[in-house]
């Protein structure tokens, strides 16, 4: 088995429906796979040579929390200088990119209700981000 330096991770609030959780977390690990393009494989081919898209090189990992865990991961993956993808609540209700920004734009940051994190860093500092939650069920 191949031992990774890093981790990604995703965070989410355990009190979404699971339709917000598999949402959330689609949107949240795009931002890992655009800011960090050398995560990205190559193509999938099948014994037909249909070709499909590449995927992270290494697993996502999906934990769940309290608000509270949350909010703690978020000052921890801002104290570490980690840059990390956010989903609040009001995302849920806008349907595009530019409202979606707007939204979050339009709320300090200690006033963020958030849904779920993204992060990905070395495999200590999301680790120490992460203390107290605990892996999806």
């Amino acid at each position: 088995m191949t031992r990774f330096d890093t981790k990604i991770a995703v965070l989410l609030r355990d009190d979404l429906a699971s339709w917000q959780r598999l949402n959330v977390t689609a949107f949240l690990v795009s931002g890992v796979a655009h800011t960090t393009p050398e995560l990205i494989g190559e193509p999938y081919l099948d014994a037909d040579d249909t070709e499909y898209l590449p995927m992270f090189r290494q697993p996502v990992l999906v934990f769940e929390g309290a608000a509270e865990t949350l909010a703690l991961a978020h000052s921890r993956a801002l104290s570490r200088g980690l840059r990390f993808s956010i989903f609040t609540d009001e995302l849920f209700q806008t349907g595009n990119d530019v409202d979606n920004r707007a939204a979050v734009r339009a709320v300090p940051r200690e006033k963020l209700a958030l849904a779920g994190m993204a992060v990905h860093g070395p495999k200590n500092a999301v680790d120490k981000i992460l203390k107290g939650a605990r892996l999806h069920g």
